[in-house]
């Protein structure tokens, strides 16, 4: 089966998350710290990983796995989806990305392993996290009354992002 990237999940070309002035010095600090993070989990961030991680953090949009595959190419051989979701399962596992179930498609994180609100936009298919201390003790007293033990805590919140609210 060949996978062709949706519009929403294409790999912008010069439209990285950071602003374009310092975008690869930013870029650059976010994996050294992200790095440290992992050795100090006793976690190895590999290079596969490591590069995984760059290209979702240089990315505007959520990014499938195979739209990732594709842009790995781009920087050597190409890599198998395999692993690539070898790679995202780390990554997930150690908050430095997060999936998000409604595009099937995966985002950089922050490396925090707790409760993650996204608000995606069903026109253009911006996801944007969201940071709510209230939200993750909300959900988190909710688990704790139930005694429910999530495999993840991400929330997904779909909508029309203001842009995109603005030019309909």
């Amino acid at each position: 089966m060949v996978h062709s990237p949706s519009p929403q999940h294409r790999i912008p070309a010069k439209s990285p998350r950071f602003p374009a002035a310092n975008a690869s010095e930013t870029v650059k600090q976010t994996l050294v710290e992200m790095e440290a993070l992992c050795r100090a989990r006793r976690a190895r961030l590999t290079p596969i990983r490591r590069r995984v991680l760059e290209v979702l953090l240089c990315s505007q949009k959520p990014l499938g796995a195979y739209d990732l595959a594709s842009a790995l190419a781009s920087h050597g051989r190409r890599m198998a989806p395999i692993t690539v979701y070898r790679a995202l399962d780390f990554l997930i596992e150690q908050g430095l990305a997060h999936r998000i179930a409604s595009r099937n498609a995966y985002v950089a994180g922050t490396g925090n392993r707790g409760t993650t609100a996204f608000l995606v936009c069903e026109s253009c298919g911006d996801a944007t996290e969201i940071a709510s201390p209230e939200v993750a003790a909300t959900v988190l007293k909710v688990l704790t009354e139930r005694g429910y033990q999530p495999h993840a805590r991400i929330l997904e919140i779909t909508g029309r992002c203001a842009h995109c609210q603005d030019i309909h």
